[in-house]
């Protein structure tokens, strides 16, 4: 497991698409090890810790959006 820690104005599917290189299915699966992140809104503050578990590639058949 990968700990990181935020800068001002980091996102957390920011985060997990640099991360893993999709968030699909990820994000879902960081978000569950890491639930006090939903305090803090879509635009996180600097020095929250992360952790961004191991995870086995997911297979989906769903098309991703890119909204960036």
């Amino acid at each position: 497991m990968v700990t990181i820690v935020t800068t001002e104005g980091d996102m957390v599917d920011e985060i997990v698409f640099q991360h893993y290189g999709s968030i699909s299915g990820y994000l879902e699966k960081v978000l569950e090890v890491n639930r006090h992140l939903a305090k803090y809104g879509p635009v996180l503050p600097a020095g929250i810790k992360i952790k961004l578990p191991e995870i086995e590639e997911i297979k989906t058949d769903k098309k991703e959006i890119s909204l960036w």
